[in-house]
């Protein structure tokens, strides 16, 4: 028996990293909007962890629901199913206003002149820009809409599908035990893996000069965050 629940429990380690990895929505949107939105690394880590909470607990109510229940494994994983395409949608749609909305914020807020007459008859131009470094508020409309909530809510719908599987084991054997160390082990693994993957790239782009695209950082994360809900949904990934 102990045996048993070492190698589930490695097993469950191994799935948490690796279907973390390998889905870039488990990770790109928080990259992306960190540096859009130019949050701090607390505030990062706050909202990463948060929505990886969010995103294994979704699965755990309903895999713990449905073994309390009786239902099939196969049920269970047509509601998954179900979820997931709920949440790539929602992704998409997500991504995409994000983008139109960044697009909309770059083009209003391009670089231009202003010309300044001075006593005497003096004539100069002052060549500036309008951005989120030193904008008032009001010139940021809608910003508020693409809110972490927004994430938070996307990522409660996005299954662990790999987990339901994996909780049905210790659940036949009448090990409760064994139920919650499964659990707990993969979702430190697919939260650390997320935590660690957003906090790596986060400083790898705080290297990386990116002063000419500055004001175009909203559209570009919402055409990132477009992607991913596309991967997930017609590219199985």
């Amino acid at each position: 028996m102990e045996t048993n629940l070492t190698a589930l429990l490695a097993t469950a380690a191994s799935i948490g990293f690796i279907h973390t990895v390998l889905g870039p929505d488990h990770y790109l949107p928080f990259i992306v909007m960190s540096r859009s939105k130019r949050w701090s690394i607390t505030r990062t880590t706050l909202i990463t962890v948060a929505c990886g909470v969010g995103h294994v607990l979704g699965s755990i109510v309903l895999g713990l629901l449905g073994i309390s229940l009786g239902l099939a494994l196969s049920r269970l994983e047509m509601f998954e199913s179900i979820r997931g395409d709920i949440a790539a949608w929602l992704l998409m749609i997500f991504g995409l206003l994000y983008m139109l909305w960044g697009l909309r914020h770059a083009f209003k807020n391009r670089p231009h002149t202003h010309n300044h007459l001075h006593v005497g008859g003096t004539e100069h131009e002052h060549f500036h820009h309008h951005d989120d470094d030193h904008g008032h508020i009001h010139q940021v409309k809608g910003r508020k809409l693409f809110s972490p909530w927004a994430l938070f809510i996307i990522f409660v719908f996005g299954p662990c599908e790999s987990l339901v599987p994996l909780l049905m084991y210790p659940a036949a054997s009448g090990s409760t035990a064994g139920l919650l160390l499964v659990t707990l082990v993969f979702a430190l693994a697919t939260i650390g893996t997320m935590l660690v993957i957003v906090l790596m790239s986060r400083f790898g782009l705080s290297l990386v000069p990116t002063r000419k695209l500055e004001r175009f950082t909203h559209a570009i994360a919402g055409f990132t965050i477009l992607l991913c809900g596309v991967s997930i949904q017609f590219l199985g990934l």
